[in-house]
């Protein structure tokens, strides 16, 4: 990879602002935010433990002695304006907690984040109830800044990179666990912190289990061999599928591949925004029923992408959400039939006004990445 672009910054010191305004339009006069990922997405602190106290004047970002020094210098270099509290045990944390929430009587806590206990000990501190809230964080979190979308779109090529590195080993018949060790470590040789999640790579009989993990299977002519994998770049994750069909496959998996690749491609053109996502994950079903693949295809059809590598929107048979511009989604259909395999294949894309972006740069056709080694092996 030649020497990699300036990214632009992430948009961090307006997030506290927006998150107010919702907050004030809730009618609560603080929030708690005890998830680490939307504490990040906040505030740009990245330890393992700690809480933001956010009210309509205040951010107070509360953590224990080992992070004091941490958090005070990721604030100061995103310009998040903020106070920082230590605490040296349990007990002072949750007394910090109280004095910034103190005389305020609607403080809203992340229903889907706090555990019962931690709902018990926040109440404990408190004295007073806590208003449930659902997702307020995360959905601002969906539309992603210029920063952002670089640094998924920076994590996708590299792992395009790195796939196209590795392919030439196919020729001398890997194992599938080899060949993900291999791409991971490619990924974080080209720039990456490491991979998405744990790298997908199935072969012959294992590519039908959508999320089977690389065994010591050796990969053989006449595979289907599904790649699902990703980079992480700077805390935002990029996701990509693709099967590769290794010489004469069985007549099932041929047609099999070429009704995914068609109702990906319908799915791909029905992404923009203001359209629900079900539509979406209908226009890849539909192309796959009409095929005669339909009852093959198990799992949604996508989901959001960004500090987590499942996060919303989600794109499934279910109404839910509505696409907006700046979400950045996957679309992923997919067929699988039991030890005769499967056939996946995924971009990742950035919606927009009028359709959408992709951010995944390997074509579909793996065979065209694929070359015997410059260089001969030693025996």
């Amino acid at each position: 990879m030649n020497a990699p672009a300036v990214l632009p910054p992430l948009e961090q010191a307006a997030r506290a602002g927006r998150l107010r305004d919702r907050v004030i339009a809730d009618r609560l006069d603080a929030l708690v935010v005890t998830d680490l990922t939307n504490l990040r997405w906040l505030t740009g602190f990245t330890g393992s433990a700690g809480r933001v106290v956010l009210t309509r004047d205040r951010l107070v970002v509360i953590v224990d002695g080992r992070y004091g020094d941490q958090a005070r210098r990721q604030l100061d270099a995103v310009g998040v304006p903020g106070e920082v509290e230590i605490g040296l045990s349990g007990v002072e944390l949750l007394e910090l907690l109280a004095r910034a929430t103190a005389g305020l009587a609607q403080v809203g806590f992340e229903s889907e984040q706090v555990t019962v206990a931690e709902h018990g000990r926040l109440l404990g501190a408190l004295g007073r109830p806590l208003v449930a809230t659902v997702g307020i964080v995360e959905e601002l979190r969906r539309a992603k800044d210029d920063g952002e979308i670089a640094r998924i779109e920076r994590a996708a090529a590299i792992a395009s990179e790195a796939l196209a590195a590795i392919l030439p080993e196919l020729e001398h018949g890997p194992t599938e666990r080899d060949l993900a060790r291999q791409l991971d470590r490619t990924m974080e040789d080209l720039g990456a912190s490491g991979p998405s999640f744990e790298t997908i790579l199935a072969s012959g009989p294992n590519s039908g289990r959508p999320h089977a993990r690389p065994s010591d299977r050796r990969i053989v002519d006449g595979d289907a061999v599904v790649f699902d994998f990703g980079a992480l770049y700077d805390g935002y994750h990029s996701d990509m599928t693709r099967t590769l069909l290794l010489g004469a496959v069985d007549p099932w998996i041929a047609e099999g591949y070429a009704a995914v690749e068609a109702a990906q491609a319908a799915g791909v053109a029905a992404v923009r925004a203001g359209r629900p996502a079900v539509e979406v994950d209908a226009a890849c079903r539909d192309r796959l029923r009409e095929a005669g693949f339909g009852q093959y295809f198990t799992h949604g059809t996508g989901h959001g992408v960004g500090l987590l590598i499942h996060e919303s929107p989600w794109v499934r048979q279910q109404p839910g959400d509505v696409l907006a511009e700046r979400d950045v989604v996957t679309v992923e259909p997919g067929v699988y039939r039991g030890e005769l395999g499967g056939i996946r294949i995924e971009d990742t894309v950035v919606v927009t006004a009028d359709g959408c972006r992709s951010l995944t740069l390997t074509p579909k056709d793996l065979s065209c990445l694929r070359s015997p080694p410059t260089t001969s092996r030693p025996e």
